[in-house]
């Protein structure tokens, strides 16, 4: 698969050289390619239809984890600036969600609560999210493909490839729809809850964050296995340093203004508010 060429590039003319004037030797860089073979090798042994699969919010202190699976078509040129979401502006994100759920030959979402994230600890969690999504693929894929290491309790025939969503556009594509949904949920959810701030901070540990547990406690949204202050207060003093130098250590959840989300996005994709025992409703 290659990556796409943004068309309306200008093109340059070169001048006619002087007969006299040396003509020097052109060197060849070769251009390296974007993606590995992998999806490709995956493909011709297993057949075309090749799931995505990557999960977003397994660090933050509040919210759900969501994941996404994707179907992305296989004879195709990838998206020109795909890449893992984490690499991202939110501006970017937003921009090739919309194209990758323009091109995509199935995607669905999938999530699980807050109250599943403290009964069955983050990793099963994530688990269940994954699962759920692979369930609302409306095309049944020949294969799946997720980021990280295989997962044994996944009962679904898998391809794991560590930092995945670097290196397979399938995944990439599946890790921006879920980074933007969940950021959307995070921010409505920053509506009814502004103390916490996580209209910017998107349920990560952050000093305010943490300062609206100090001052109002922990709400319905919090995971209340993450959620001791104590521990999270030293930790954001260790972190001060990596922040400052690193701007986007807290997975770049700096959100500009809501008008920005896509609503359509969870809509139309059939995040189902049935996930949890406790339902999605109250995370929305």
């Amino acid at each position: 698969m290659q990556d796409e060429v943004e068309p309306g590039a200008p093109q340059s003319t070169p001048e006619a050289p002087s007969p006299n004037s040396e003509q020097p030797r052109r060197r060849h860089v070769s251009r390296r390619k974007r993606w590995t073979t992998i999806e490709r090798d995956l493909r011709a042994q297993k057949g075309p239809l090749l799931a995505g699969v990557d999960e977003v919010g397994r660090g933050p202190i509040a919210g759900p984890v969501v994941a996404c699976a994707v179907i992305m078509p296989p004879d195709t040129r990838a998206i020109a600036g795909v890449d893992d979401s984490k690499r991202l502006t939110h501006q970017q994100r937003v921009r090739l969600a919309i194209k990758i759920r323009e091109r995509a030959v199935a995607f669905a979402l999938g999530a699980a609560s807050v109250h599943e994230i403290d009964r069955i600890n983050i990793y099963q969690a994530s688990v269940l999210a994954m699962k759920r999504a692979l369930g609302r693929l409306g095309v049944r894929p020949d294969h799946v493909v997720i980021d990280g290491k295989v997962m044994r309790t996944l009962p679904i025939p898998h391809t794991a490839v560590v930092h995945g969503d670097a290196r397979c556009f399938s995944i990439a594509c599946a890790s921006i729809l879920a980074k933007v949904t969940r950021d959307l949920l995070m921010t409505r959810l920053a509506v009814r809850y502004p103390q916490y701030i996580w209209d910017h901070n998107a349920g990560y540990t952050t000093r305010e964050h943490v300062a609206g547990l100090t001052s109002h406690g922990i709400t319905p949204h919090h995971r209340r296995s993450f959620c001791r202050i104590g521990d999270l207060l030293l930790k954001l003093e260790h972190r001060t340093l990596m922040d400052a130098l690193d701007p986007r250590a807290l997975d770049d959840v700096g959100l500009p203004d809501e008008d920005d989300f896509d609503y359509d996005m969870i809509a139309g994709a059939e995040l189902g508010l049935d996930d949890a025992e406790q339902g999605l409703e109250r995370e929305l």
